[in-house]
Formats: C-alpha cells, structure tokens, sequence
C-alpha cells in the first residue's frame, strides 16, 4: 500500500492500466476504485471492501456520449442526463455491453453509472478511456470516509489493501450521489443525495 501525497496523474493512470486499485477524493467522499473492464482488479475491490459480491460497484465515466456505449438509452435518461450530467446523479439502467468485468454489471444485467466533473476523475476516465470503479473506501457497513489519515489507519491492519492512496486530506463532508433506476423507463428513487429529485 503506497501513499501518493502529490498527485502524479502519469503514475496513476500507469497503475490502473496495470490493474492496481487505488483510493482517490472524489466529489462526496474518498472512493475506492480500479479499470472497470479488469476481472482481477474488481475482484479485488471486494475483497479489499469485504463487500458482497451481489452488491454491484458503481463506475464514472467523462461523459454522456461515454455512458451511451454502456447504457441502453431511454427517455427517462436523455432527460436526466441533460439536467444532472455532468454531477453527483449516479443511475442504475439496462448495461449493452462493451467489455465491462462481472461484479461491476449486475446478475440482472444492469449498471450504476456517473458522469463525473470531479477534475480529477474526469482526467482519469479519460486518460484510461474507459470506465472507472468508483466506490465508498470505506469498509462494507461502515460510514463514508473523508479524512485520508484515517483510511490510512484502516487499512494498514487489514490483509487486503489497495495499492494506492491519494493523500487529498481531509475532504469537504458532502452528501452522497443521488441514486436513480430508469430500468424499463421507469424512474425510481433509490437514494436521495446532492441533488434532490
């Protein structure tokens, strides 16, 4: 487990592209994450998390024309997409395909999704121009977390870690993403977060 204090964007790219898991700031919280289309690093996510595998991660991308390659594309979204997107709106809708790892799709074939315009996830995604896992670093059950010496202190005593750590301190506590199904053109509230729908 390596702690970056200074983010060097070629380093991190390096390492996703080579299957290394890492905890990075985003806009809510530290997420935890990896390439989305590399089975092992997934795995890993999980284990790292002691999170069920029938509980599936959430992935960003740079942008909408990005998540039509991922999400079949139906009203209810067009219409969330071009309010929300770019922003802390994750949806869950039906995954077409296009290479993404088991654990990240769901048994029932879906996919939670963002557009993201965290600067920092957003040069990511589209440095490694593909999806990104970006889940809480937390350990499953347990709170959100903002303060990277903390997360620090979490996982130096456990047996799974990520590779990496971005030191971006202590980050502002900001509400979770609001969490949306549009599965069959329906639209339902899964979570309310920032944005209030």
């Amino acid at each position: 487990m390596q702690v970056m204090t200074e983010c060097n964007l070629a380093k991190v790219i390096f390492e996703i592209l080579n299957g290394k898991t890492l905890i990075f700031p985003t806009e809510t919280s530290y997420g935890l994450g990896c390439d989305a289309t590399n089975q092992m690093a997934v795995d890993k996510i999980f284990d790292i998390k002691g999170r069920s595998d029938t509980k599936p991660l959430l992935v960003v991308v740079d942008s909408v024309e990005v998540a039509k390659k991922y999400l079949r594309w139906n009203e209810e979204l067009e219409k969330l997409s071009s309010k929300y997107w770019p922003g802390p709106l994750t949806v869950v809708g039906e995954y077409i395909g296009n290479g993404l790892a088991s654990g990240v799709v769901g048994s029932d074939n879906t996919l939670a999704l963002r557009v993201t315009d965290f600067p920092l996830l957003k040069s990511i995604t589209e440095k490694i121009s593909r999806p990104l896992v970006a889940t809480s670093a937390n350990l499953a059950g347990q709170p959100n977390l903002y303060d990277s010496q903390k997360i620090v202190e979490i996982f130096s005593s456990q047996n799974n870690q990520p590779d990496l750590i971005l030191n971006f301190g202590i980050l502002p506590e900001n509400a979770p993403t609001t969490l949306v199904s549009v599965v069959g053109g329906d639209l339902k509230i899964l979570r309310q977060g920032g944005i209030k729908l």
